[in-house]
């Protein structure tokens, strides 16, 4: 899911995403409006309660046990990002308590997480009518969520958000022993109501471990710890805590895809495969018993693309190629998701395969939204260069600064588009004055990215750097790009295998000899028709 830094992808989910309308619902408590990306059949559908993924208990007013179950499961899913059967969950407590505030007001959650604030702003209208009848405490996290509804939709007002902010601190001064609201107060300090933990950095520590102080077991707290310590680069706690999560919630595939970001980044990468599988494996059994297109889970493609690039680490290509291939397929409902399909068409480019890229970076040109449209621009524009199609290149380009356009300023500066596009053209001009330091200011941001996806993209992407620098004769920026990505991860080979060219065109050998021999050595588990192999054995045999 390459990645853009921590903005970009707040900037990303922070778009409003208008997908496919349904109809009004006509009666009950499901009389809001339904128009999001999730057909309101499956929304609606039945459920039943489930084992397995994590045990989350928050009392609330009914008079129906069952209803509080089921009230209980979809918060379960709720902070498991399962938005779907979380709000199949809280429609389940809703049948059987009609007049239960806080389910509506999960709903109102669920559907934030599901980019469908129209929707969230309906359910939330149900929970405050209901506010009379219900506890002081449900009626504080009602005036919560008003705030944090009111933030969402005002375009990120700073007046909206402090008061948001408030609101929170405000209830931990009435109940400071209360864990959901110090998670509560970490996702406020994200600063966007849809990124949901996933984007936590320094400022977010002191609320989950107080949360986890006074609720060890609540698995929320685990999790979205476990997002801040991977964000801040503490790899080996956070994957102390997402085993914590995968033993609290087995059956959540978001729990072990999360154990295997951990795994990746400690380069433990063939366990990080299996947790990846597991994760592909609990998704499309999912999928087959509830009988719900895998298009409609966020989270399939972004496994998917994550499982790729950790085969591709390894010189699997060919496992990494169905991996990308199947996630490129998934049709996608928001700018964020549409944008990493990216990935597929990078991929092309990375193997050689600049007719495929390009057909595939077309695709992209022709989304709905800015910010895929930038990346398809970009990609093609590559692809073209590759196939020595320098007009249609500087054609992507114009097109592609068009789509910066569209895009928040802060967004286009932390990106690499459409600025690798323009380095490559310049090198192309043999002006390597003006290239070099447009790239060396690219290479930057690339390692400067948090997480996991940033970090295990930033190789490839390094790599692609350093493959442009050399076809470009530009030998001593590709020699400075590949000590980088040694730097960036030690056991990746393509980094010595970069170094080892660099090495030999420079007259070398003995490094070159040294270089070639760990490159064969990270890959020994690669395809053994890989290409860079057969090239590895040609370096080594001038050296005998």
């Amino acid at each position: 899911m390459g990645r853009l830094t921590q903005f970009v992808i707040a900037a990303a989910f922070l778009t409003v995403v208008v997908a496919p309308a349904s109809s009004t619902l006509q009666s009950g408590h499901q009389g809001h409006q339904a128009s999001g990306p999730v057909p309101r059949e499956i929304l609606e559908r039945p459920v039943a309660l489930r084992s397995g993924i994590g045990t989350l208990h928050e009392k609330v007013t009914t008079s129906s046990q069952e209803a509080q179950a089921f009230y209980d499961q979809g918060l379960a899913y709720v902070h498991s990002y399962v938005w779907i059967e979380a709000i199949r969950s809280f429609h389940q407590a809703l049948r059987l308590d009609p007049n239960m505030a806080m389910a509506f007001l999960g709903l109102t959650d669920a559907y934030i997480g599901l980019h469908d604030p129209a929707t969230a702003r309906a359910a939330f209208e149900r929970a405050k009518a209901l506010a009379p009848k219900v506890s002081k405490r449900e009626q504080m996290w009602i005036a919560i969520r008003d705030r944090e509804l009111d933030y969402l939709e005002s375009n990120e007002d700073p007046d909206k958000y402090v008061a948001y902010r408030k609101s929170i601190s405000g209830a931990l001064r009435e109940y400071p022993n209360d864990a959901w609201l110090w998670i509560q107060r970490g996702l406020a300090d994200e600063g966007s109501p849809v990124t949901h933990g996933q984007v936590g950095g320094v400022d977010t520590i002191a609320f989950y471990r107080t949360a986890l102080a006074l609720a060890p077991d609540n698995f929320a707290a685990h999790h979205y710890y476990a997002h801040t310590l991977e964000n801040l680069g503490r790899t080996k706690e956070a994957l102390e805590e997402t085993a914590i999560y995968v033993r609290m919630a087995p059956a959540i595939p978001h729990a072990h895809h999360m154990h295997g970001h951990e795994l990746m980044r400690l380069r433990r990468t063939e366990e990080a495969i299996a947790e990846f599988l597991k994760t592909k494996s609990l998704e499309e059994e999912y999928y087959r018993t509830e009988n719900i297109p895998a298009r409609y889970d966020w989270h399939h493609a972004h496994n998917l693309q994550l499982l790729a690039m950790s085969y591709q680490s390894l010189g699997q290509m060919k496992a990494a190629e169905g991996a990308f291939r199947e996630a490129f397929a998934v049709p996608a409902y928001t700018d964020f998701l549409e944008f990493n399909r990216k990935a597929w068409p990078e991929f092309l480019l990375a193997r050689g395969r600049y007719e495929e890229a390009l057909h595939a970076a077309e695709e992209l040109t022709k989304s709905e939204w800015p910010l895929p449209r930038l990346a398809g621009h970009t990609l093609a524009g590559e692809a073209l260069l590759a196939m020595d199609r320098p007009t249609g290149a500087q054609e992507e380009l114009r097109l592609a600064e068009q789509e910066t356009e569209h895009l928040p300023v802060n967004l286009v500066a932390s990106s690499p588009f459409p600025s690798i596009l323009r380095a490559g053209l310049l090198l192309g001009d043999k002006n390597i004055e003006e290239a070099e330091p447009l790239l060396q200011e690219i290479v930057k941001m690339t390692l400067a990215r948090p997480g996991p996806d940033g970090w295990s993209a930033a190789r490839f992407e390094l790599e692609a750097i350093a493959k442009t620098a050399r076809q470009s004769g530009d030998w001593n920026l590709s020699e400075s790009v590949a000590r980088d990505m040694i730097e960036h991860d030690p056991t990746y080979a393509g980094g010595y295998f970069a170094l080892g060219l660099a090495a030999e065109h420079a007259g070398h050998a003995a490094e070159a000899h040294e270089q070639f021999a760990a490159a064969g050595k990270f890959w020994s588990k690669a395809d053994k028709d890989l290409p860079e192999l057969r090239r590895i054995q040609e370096g080594l045999s001038a050296r005998r």
